[in-house]
């Protein structure tokens, strides 16, 4: 049986790996205006964090159910079954519009599987089933897995401006005006498929201090992890960092991604995140 993976741009796995793990992308979309532009195909994260320095915030749009009807019409031609990880159904559409085509589509079987996450957290069950699809294996196998990762990936993200939240719906004026004051640096994480505050720390530097503890707690079992820094618009600080954890955290493997424009619009440029899983 030859199974498809299939995820959305919110995962933020280069074109590169995309190509060599044969998987398939579809976009969500940034508005700045009346224009449109698809993450990873017509904007990159870099060109983003330069638009937004001199236009309004944009508003972001998920992939329409007939995106995903073409896209798996299309490999069924190719392909037995179609399994489409997305970002988390809490904070966008995405997932069900999988599940509606999924249920529109003759002549294939979508496996569709909610993250309940986003960023290159969301890319580590992606990666996975990937690899897993290529060595043969089956989609209830591949699902299984994915489940089962879910029970140890964990993610922690500081945002550097307040006021992308606050304008994204997601934080009142009074607390962005009380917590810029304060200088106060939000741990987010996802909990109920929602990204919800964590902590409320004073200052970014014991933020990221924060989530390195919290990594470390897991990593203290000796097992061996998998996990990613992802940065909005900091490439060298985040090289930085994962020289320090690679020197602090010897069983942990690190990458480097980035919060890119879908994400990124409601994070804002400077938020830091690490994620992992247990190998």
């Amino acid at each position: 049986m030859k199974t498809a993976v299939v995820t959305d741009s919110t995962s933020y796995i280069t074109q590169e790996l995309r190509e060599k793990l044969n998987i398939h992308m579809i976009p969500l979309s940034v508005i700045f205006g009346n224009e449109s532009y698809k993450e990873e195909i017509e904007i990159t994260a870099e060109s983003f964090y330069e638009e937004v320095k001199h236009k309004d915030l944009p508003k972001t749009s998920q992939p329409s159910v007939g995106d995903f009807v073409t896209l798996f019409e299309t490999l069924k031609q190719d392909y037995d079954a179609i399994i489409s990880i997305h970002l988390s159904s809490g904070i966008s559409g995405t997932y069900q519009g999988a599940v509606s085509a999924g249920n529109m589509v003759e002549g294939i079987t979508v496996y569709p599987f909610d993250s309940e996450i986003s960023a290159r957290v969301q890319g580590f069950y992606v990666v996975k089933a990937a690899e897993m699809a290529a060595d043969g294996k089956s989609p209830a196998e591949i699902m299984d897995k994915l489940n089962e990762m879910k029970q140890s990936i964990r993610a922690y993200f500081m945002v550097d401006d307040l006021s992308h939240l606050q304008r994204g719906g997601r934080l009142s004026s009074a607390q962005a005006i009380l917590g810029s004051l304060l200088q106060v640096k939000p741990l987010l994480h996802f909990e109920n498929k929602l990204i919800v505050p964590f902590e409320k720390i004073r200052t970014r530097k014991k933020a990221m201090k924060r989530i390195v503890d919290l990594l470390a707690e897991d990593a203290a079992s000796g097992e061996a992890y998998e996990a990613s820094i992802i940065h909005a618009n900091r490439l060298e600080e985040a090289q930085k960092w994962k020289e320090e954890l690679e020197a602090q955290l010897p069983n942990v493997t690190f990458g480097i991604s980035y919060f890119g424009a879908v994400i990124g619009t409601h994070l804002g440029e400077g938020s830091m995140g690490l994620g992992w899983v247990k190998k």
